[in-house]
């Protein structure tokens, strides 16, 4: 048996797809049966799938989802699972390798061959081969079993920290590699998955293969870029390569015998460039074997590097920025979760349309958080098109990783090789991470509690991951941990941060020591605290916002929607207390379940237009922001933009806004405000800001024009004038050339405005190719205007903004399957008045 890396595309291959699963409990399946199907009690499944979906689709468990049906689905993980299929073996021609390939197998596995065991699979991560090539043809029977993960992982103690909550000692999540995410999280249901969760296939191959490639960019000069081909082939063969353009010309050609580097002169370079700044040109790299098919990959000619540089400016700092082809940017992004808890069974549709949401948000970069998966090829092939840059974690997270284990860490140095040779090729591949938290978590020990303790992984981080980058990947940054740098983990100083003083109240490290204590009152845990942050890049930051209440109401039982209501808290995985925090200075506290969804709504869409516009006003000692999170794993109240059936929340709208190339933005110091003006772009900005000052019925009060030269990729104060606290007043700018989108500045908390009750709304409704066009008036300042629909499948090209006395705002809906829109679909509020009415009928 051998255990290694992926050999997809190009070989002949027969997919076993149809399943049959049965459960025991724990070491009662016999073998002598189970491994032929045998007995009653079998159910369909699929590969790839996930156990869970497929007891559903038998009737067998209530969708975890629905309901208050998470707890009910608990005995899933302790059963023994047997999965079992037939299919037919063709015999091997003469010197012909077969082999049976599983892509995934989670996590804890016996296969077996017509009743004798092939081998053994511990390790969700890894891919898994076993030769059949002495196997004789025939109809065979095959068979995974799954252990229960608590039976598998000993009982000897495992480290642990004292200061963060403890999701270790009862799940044991350390002590496997398996996506951590799935015991619980404080977003996330405790459904830990269990099945064949990737493809399974038979593969067949007379020759040498190619098993995986990468494709670096060493220089470019003068519109000629050098280039370096690394080709990992199963055996020494001749292999010719090639380089396609764009346009599917040959620009290069050259060969080899084995493994190994080739280097090649690509003249007229077009360069791949993030979606903020350019084009994505994919170029083909093609390596060609006698007597195997074509392997090829798409890549693009980029370079990446991180600068680290003193900060001259802010001395006793350094820089943390991408560079991109030479240029410094500033990352505008997400984090990234597994789009389902059920991460065997997400749709192609699903990561397409998440991803390209991500980009039309003005983002370019995503963050693979360490606590989920790798993600599928998909994935990254989306982000290559799209110009999503991504940093890649190691799937470790907030944990002491037990590194003594010889046996443990050969199978994580078995899986790290593997995903980096995986993913290496890729043009969106901005950075490899090595976990998520577990080094600034065990500095906070050592600093709480004054005991400084060896840290448990450092084996992995310090040797087994450096040691496979510098042979396989040693062209893509490499970072240790997020947050890291500085002269301690979470510094502002160096390196990037997690800012969790906005939302959880955890003291911000200015320096090298905390800033103080916890603290969980409204004026602690509020957005304002943003501009306190002078990081050099923001890696995580959030606040949360609950789903649409079309969404509740597809998952819950109608008895449970009301706030306080165990349903209700059972979608929150977080303190529940801290919304209430969070909507006391923004819009006060809810009465009702709508009233809740309608203020953590606003209050995470204003608090994150906040946070954005002060950290990139601060470029280009700050250059980066990446929100917690982008989307959810189920139907939940969490820090998504984008809710787990696909709705987005008020808070993407104003992220796409607060994240446009050119962004003006206020900042208030006193009665005193500074407009400044933020350009990402490559070109400088002239144009002139129309600055006014604006009762809610649409008096101006004063009004100037500003002149506007921004060099490029700069940020600039362009004007300073007065703006005292008004609760009837709004300060306002917008563009002459509409080099960006129109702002505002509030004068008092949204919960304390003067706005009229009624705003004078009107919309006139026309269909069109797209679907529905829906143009929106006000007579006075409408804040927050909201139109939604029941429908997730409905976009809005807007579904969340103010509207000035006497403006005009035009949306588009659409639906992602092309079908009907019609204007009763959707409904139409503001927080002047917050009940939705239709836009017809």
């Amino acid at each position: 048996m051998t255990q290694n890396r992926s050999e997809p595309a190009q070989l002949t291959s027969a997919h076993l797809s149809k399943w049959r699963l049965k459960d025991f409990a724990p070491g009662e399946g016999d073998p002598a049966s189970a491994c032929r199907g045998a007995g009653g009690g079998w159910i369909a499944a699929t590969a790839p799938g996930d156990t869970y979906l497929a007891l559903i689709e038998a009737g067998r468990l209530a969708h975890p989802f629905a309901g208050r049906e998470e707890a009910a689905a608990a005995w899933v993980r302790d059963r023994e699972w047997w999965w079992h299929t037939r299919f037919d073996l063709t015999e091997a021609a003469p010197s012909e390798m077969v082999e049976l390939v599983f892509d995934g197998l989670d996590t804890f596995a016996d296969i077996w061959l017509d009743g004798h065991l092939l081998g053994r699979a511990d390790n969700m991560f890894r891919s898994w081969r076993f030769d059949l090539s002495g196997v004789a043809p025939g109809c065979r029977d095959l068979a995974v079993r799954f252990h229960p993960p608590s039976i598998m992982t000993g009982d000897r103690p495992l480290p642990n920290w004292s200061v963060a909550t403890d999701r270790i000692s009862r799940t044991r999540r350390t002590a496997m590699r398996k996506a951590q995410f799935g015991w619980g999280w404080d977003w996330g249901p405790d459904l830990p998955t269990v099945g064949i969760w990737k493809s399974v296939r038979i593969e067949r191959r007379r020759s040498a293969v190619v098993r995986s490639v990468n494709f670096s960019t060493l220089t470019i000069d003068h519109g000629t870029a050098q280039v370096a081909i690394d080709i990992d082939l199963s055996e020494p063969a001749d292999a010719t390569v090639e380089l396609l353009s764009p346009d599917g010309e040959r620009v290069w050609q050259g060969h080899r015998r084995g493994s190994g580097r080739i280097e090649a002169a690509i003249a007229d370079a077009r360069l791949w460039w993030s979606a903020d700044l350019g084009e994505q040109p994919l170029y083909t790299l093609v390596v060609r074997i006698a007597g195997a098919p074509d392997y090829s990959r798409q890549v693009g000619i980029r370079t990446i590097a991180i600068d680290q540089s003193p900060d001259p400016d802010e001395p006793g700092t350094t820089f943390f920025r991408f560079v991109l082809n030479g240029v410094p940017i500033f990352a505008k992004g997400v984090n990234w979760v597994p789009a389902n808890s059920f991460v065997g069974a997400v749709p192609d549709a699903t990561y397409r349309d998440l991803l390209a949401r991500a980009a039309s948000a003005n983002m370019n970069m995503v963050r693979v958080w360490g606590g989920g998966i790798y993600e599928p090829d998909l994935f990254y092939d989306e982000c290559d098109r799209l110009g999503l840059l991504v940093w890649q974690d190691f799937m470790f997270a907030n944990g002491p990783d037990p590194d003594d284990d010889p046996a443990f860490l050969d199978n994580i140095r078995a899986e790290v090789r593997e995903q980096v040779a995986r993913l290496r090729h890729h043009a969106c591949l901005a950075l490899w991470c090595g976990n998520n938290e577990s080094h600034g978590i065990h500095w906070l020990q050592a600093a709480l509690t004054g005991v400084a303790e060896r840290h448990a992984g450092l084996t992995i981080y310090d040797e087994i991951i450096p040691a496979a980058l510098d042979e396989l990947d040693p062209a893509t940054p490499w970072w240790p941990s997020s947050p890291w740098g500085g002269p301690s983990p979470n510094s502002m100083r160096g390196g990037d941060v997690h800012n969790w003083t906005v939302w959880h109240g955890f003291p911000p490290v200015p320096d090298v020591e905390l800033d103080g204590g916890y603290l969980s009152a409204p004026e602690g845990v509020a957005f304002t605290r943003y501009q306190e942050d002078m990081a050099r890049f923001v890696s995580e930051f959030g606040l949360q916002a609950a789903p649409t209440l079309a969404t509740l109401e597809r998952w819950m039982a109608p008895d449970d929607l009301a706030l306080k209501s165990p349903g209700f808290l059972d979608r929150i995985k977080d303190v529940a207390d801290k919304a209430a925090a969070m909507m006391a200075t923004v819009t006060g506290p809810p009465e009702t379940l709508a009233d809740y969804v309608d203020f953590t709504m606003v209050a995470q869409a204003e608090g994150l237009k906040f946070g954005i516009e002060h950290y990139r006003r601060r470029k280009p000692h700050c250059s980066g922001a990446l929100i917690w999170q982008h989307n959810d794993c189920w139907p939940c109240v969490s820090w998504s933009l984008i809710d787990h059936d696909g709705v987005a929340k008020a808070g993407w709208y104003a992220v796409r806004r607060a994240f446009a190339p050119v962004l003006a933005s206020f900042r208030r110091v006193g009665d005193g405000v500074e407009l400044w003006v933020t350009n990402d772009t490559l070109a400088p900005v002239h144009d002139a800001a129309i600055v006014s000052l604006a009762s809610f019925a649409g008096e101006i009060a004063w009004q100037a024009e500003v002149a506007i030269e921004v060099p490029a990729n700069a940020s600039r104060c362009v004007w300073r004038g007065v703006a005292a606290d008004a609760d009837d007043q709004v300060l306002m700018v917008r563009s002459a050339a509409d080099a960006f989108p129109a702002n505002r500045l509030l004068l008092a908390p949204v919960k304390d405005l003067a706005l009229a009750p009624d705003a004078g709304i009107n919309t006139v409704c026309e269909p069109v190719a797209a679907g529905l066009r829906v143009t929106v008036s006000a007579t006075r300042y409408a804040l927050t205007v909201n139109l939604c629909s029941d429908d997730p499948r409905l976009r809005f090209s807007d579904g969340h903004f103010d509207l000035a006395a006497g403006e005009t705002r035009t949306v588009i809906v659409s639906h992602v399957d092309d079908g009907a829109v019609r204007a009763e679909h959707v409904t139409l509020s503001s927080w002047n008045d917050r009940s939705p009415r239709p836009l017809a009928g």
